[in-house]
Parts: C-alpha cells; structure tokens; sequence
C-alpha cells in the first residue's frame, strides 16, 4: 500500500469512527428522537444518516468507475431503502459499505492518480482520486456537526466526533 492509501485509510477510518459515535450516541437517547420531525437544516437526524450513507455510497459508486450522473441515478433507490431501516439496519448497512471502501482504498494502485470527474451540475473537473476521499471525510463531519446541532435543538447532548479526539482512540 502506499503512503497516500495509507493516508486516506487513516482519514476514512476517522469517518467510520465519528459515525460510530453518533449511532452508538443515538442508541442511547429515547428512541424517538431518531425520527423525530424539527424545523432544522433536515427535518430529522434519521434524514441526516440516510443521507451520509447515501453520499458515501454515490462516492464508492464513482471510484469504482460510475458517472456521477449514474451514481446519483443510483442513490434514490439507495435513499428509499434505507430511509425504511431501522437506526440498527442502517448502521449494519454503514458497517458493510464502510468495508468496501476500506478495500477499494487498501487496494487501489494509485490515489493520487489524475481522473476526470463529470459533475451533471458543476462541471468537468481534473481532480485526484484521493480528493474523493477526502471530499466523503469531510462530508460526514459537516452532516455530524448538524446532527450535533439538532440534538441540542431537541434538548440532548452530542458527542465529540472531532479528528483531535480520533489521534487518541484509534490504534
């Protein structure tokens, strides 16, 4: 594997631990609260996983090869399914996805090698396949930071699921 795979696997892991932390949070709180309808940024933080994992799906989907135009075709059916889980299923749905990408980062011959990203709404862009993977990381902490929000809006705390507290969990 090389430095950047390595790099980037690093950065993921951090991903699947912020995740970790909020199912496991979100297990621990009434569970109401996960479908529970507020006037926020999503109208539930159910919305706001479903969404994580449809994004990471749709990134998976382009790294292994799909258009973006494709992989966001595919995410529909991908929103529909897993809005119908269970914050448990989904979350065996997150851990199975999460194993992919891991794979597909461990095994790619060359992260930093140029692509051609198609965006059906911005454009063409000359990028990297690690910006992908930077660009699902960053994602999921913007979309945490808003389940974070929404909890305090409900009146429950969150948990840290910053990258500082990761450097000290992770092995």
């Amino acid at each position: 594997m090389t430095d950047m795979n390595t790099h980037c696997l690093r950065f993921y892991d951090f991903h699947v631990w912020g995740n970790k932390r909020i199912f496991n949070h979100l297990k621990e709180l009434p569970r109401h609260l996960y479908k529970q309808e507020i006037q926020s940024v999503f109208p539930s933080v159910a919305k706001v996983m479903v969404h994580i994992y449809k994004v990471d799906c749709g990134w998976l989907d382009i790294l292994m090869g799909k258009s973006m135009r494709e992989a966001m075709e595919a995410s529909v059916a991908i929103e529909a399914d897993a809005e119908a889980k269970s914050l448990e299923e989904l979350e065996a749905m997150y851990d199975e996805l999460s194993v992919k990408f891991r794979a597909y980062i461990s095994q790619h011959e060359d992260l930093e090698k140029e692509v051609v990203l198609d965006n059906p709404y911005a454009g063409i862009l000359n990028t990297r396949y690690s910006e992908f993977v930077i660009q699902v990381v960053n994602h999921g902490t913007y979309h945490r930071g808003n389940i974070s929000a929404m909890l305090h809006q409900m009146g429950h705390s969150s948990v840290m699921t910053e990258y500082g507290l990761f450097m000290y969990h992770a092995e």
